[in-house]
């Protein structure tokens, strides 16, 4: 259970594929993102809030439980192998090459993220919640969709009380402690 307070914030995270190539244009990748991301949850124990997976970002909206840089670290280091793996296994040679990047000392040769991302903290429920509405608007100021509740990859049909039986990606909407009635 997560209380939005100064004592116990949120993390609203952004992060952005590298050169902001539009790495997850097919639903085939945003599905394997998915996957990634419920496995990372899993592994490292923080809650998925709120999400949207864009062709060249994502956010993410997530309890403090880690800190940001380890939260960022299981997310982006899962995705990262899962879709990398998928890209070799599928000889898809045009796209690995778009993210190949200079061999570090790990010996990685692609990269699927820009070093940097952008995290905020929320410590308060209006924020939180202009945030979610933010996030949720995202497909829609893109041109995506005209509703948001018509973009697959996103959690908004949680928050909107619309579930269909095969979301991508369940959050954990439920676990939030509302100081204020909803």
């Amino acid at each position: 259970m997560v209380t939005i307070s100064r004592d116990s914030p949120c993390l609203s995270i952004t992060a952005v594929a590298k050169d902001r190539l539009p790495v997850f244009r097919t639903d085939l990748i945003k599905a394997l993102f998915c996957r990634a991301l419920h496995e990372a949850r899993a592994s490292a124990g923080f809650l998925i809030l709120a999400y949207v997976v864009m062709p060249d970002h994502l956010h993410i909206i997530t309890n403090g439980a880690r800190k940001p840089s380890e939260t960022l670290r299981f997310i982006k280091g899962i995705s990262a192998r899962r879709i990398i793996r998928h890209l070799k296994d599928g000889g898809f040679q045009g796209s690995l090459e778009k993210l190949r990047g200079a061999q570090k000392a790990d010996r990685h040769q692609y990269s699927l993220w820009q070093r940097e991302s952008n995290v905020v903290l929320l410590t308060v429920e209006s924020t939180f919640m202009q945030r979610v509405h933010y996030i949720h608007q995202n497909p829609v100021r893109a041109g995506l969709v005209e509703r948001a509740a018509d973009y697959r990859w996103s959690s908004v049909r949680y928050w909107s009380r619309c579930m269909v039986e095969d979301e991508p990606l369940q959050v954990d909407y439920g676990k939030i402690v509302w100081r204020t009635p909803r």
